[in-house]
C-alpha cells in the first residue's frame, strides 16, 4: 500500500507537469458537445417505440444517477420546445455527435501520449483520427450496454421482490442494488482498460493497464458521487447562470471524468516506466581498479 501511495503521489505530480488539467478541459468541452446530441438521438428512437414514453422515462433516471441531476430536465425541455422532424434531428444529432466524440478521443489520446513520454507523430494524421473514431463505438456500447441494465433495472427489482418470500425480499433488494453498482463500476473499469489499451501507440497488455483503469474508477465513482451532492445541497449552478446551469454542472462533471481518465493513464505511464528499467537495467559503470 505504501508503495502504490508513492507511485500515486508522483502519478499525480506528473499530470500537473503533464498539463492535465488543460486537457481535461479540452477533453470536457468535446465531451459536452458530444453528450446532448447523442441524448437526443437515443430519446428520440426510443420515442419512435410504442412504449416510448416508459423507456424515456427509465433512460432518465438511469442517467441521472451519474450526471448532475438537471441535465436530463434541461434536455426534455429542450426537446418540448423545439419540433424537429426525426430525420432532420437524428441525422443532424448524430453528425454532430461523432465529430465531438471525435475530438474527446484525441484530446484523451494526447493526455496518453505524454503519460507515456512518446514522441510526437508516431502515429501519421489519418491513423490518429481513425483510431480515435474506433475508439467511440469501443466506449459508447459499453456504456449503453451498462445503461440498458440500469434502465430496467426497477423492473427486474420489482419482479424479485414479488417473487421472493415475504422474509427475503430485503435481501433480496440489498443484493441486487449492490450487484447493479457493481456492473456500473466493473464497466468503468472496462471502458477505461480499453481506452488505455487502444488509446496509446505503446500497446500493453490488458493486465497492465488494469492498474490505472481501477485507479480512475476509484477517483472519479466518489468525485461524481461528492459532485452531484455539492450541486443540490450547496451550489446553484442556475443562481449564476441561468438557465445554462445545467449544462453548467454537466461541463464541470465531465471535467472530473477526463481528469479521472488522465490520471489513470499517468499512473500507467509510472508503472511502464519502472517495469522498464527493471527489464533493462542501465549496465554497471565499469570499477576504477579496472579501468587502470
Amino acid at each position: 500500500m505504501t508503495r502504490f501511495a508513492a507511485q500515486f503521489r508522483k502519478a499525480l505530480w506528473l499530470a500537473l507537469d503533464h498539463d492535465v488539467l488543460n486537457t481535461a478541459k479540452a477533453a470536457a468541452y468535446s465531451g459536452i458537445l458530444m453528450l446532448f446530441p447523442a441524448l437526443v438521438v437515443v430519446t428520440t428512437l426510443l420515442a419512435l417505440v410504442p412504449e416510448g414514453t416508459t423507456l424515456v422515462g427509465e433512460i432518465r433516471i438511469a442517467f441521472q444517477q451519474f450526471l448532475p441531476s438537471d441535465t436530463m430536465s434541461l434536455l426534455q425541455i429542450s426537446l418540448q420546445t423545439r419540433r424537429i422532424r426525426s430525420a432532420q434531428l437524428l441525422l443532424s444529432a448524430t453528425g454532430l455527435s461523432v465529430f465531438a466524440g471525435l475530438g474527446l478521443m484525441l484530446s484523451l489520446m494526447e493526455g496518453f501520449r505524454r503519460a507515456y513520454r512518446l514522441p510526437r507523430g508516431e502515429w501519421g494524421f489519418w491513423q490518429r483520427r481513425l483510431r480515435a473514431l474506433m475508439l467511440v463505438p469501443i466506449v459508447l456500447v459499453p456504456l449503453a450496454l451498462a445503461t440498458l441494465l440500469l434502465m430496467f433495472g426497477h423492473q427486474i427489482e420489482d419482479w424479485m421482490i414479488n417473487n421472493a418470500g415475504h422474509d427475503l425480499r430485503s435481501m433480496v433488494l440489498i443484493f441486487w442494488r449492490m450487484a447493479r453498482w457493481a456492473i456500473a463500476l466493473a464497466t468503468s473499469i472496462a471502458v477505461s482498460g480499453a481506452l488505455y489499451h487502444f488509446g496509446t501507440k505503446r500497446t500493453e497488455h490488458w493486465v497492465w493497464v488494469m492498474p490505472g483503469a481501477i485507479t480512475a474508477t476509484i477517483v472519479w465513482f466518489p468525485a461524481t458521487l461528492a459532485f452531484g451532492w455539492y450541486v443540490s445541497r450547496i451550489a446553484n449552478y442556475s443562481r449564476f447562470y441561468g438557465s445554462f446551469g445545467a449544462g453548467i454542472a454537466t461541463l464541470v462533471w465531465l471535467y472530473i471524468t477526463s481528469f479521472s481518465a488522465l490520471l489513470g493513464a499517468e499512473l500507467n505511464g509510472v508503472l511502464f516506466r519502472q517495469r522498464r528499467d527493471v527489464e533493462s537495467p542501465s549496465p554497471d559503470p565499469e570499477p576504477a581498479s579496472k579501468a587502470l
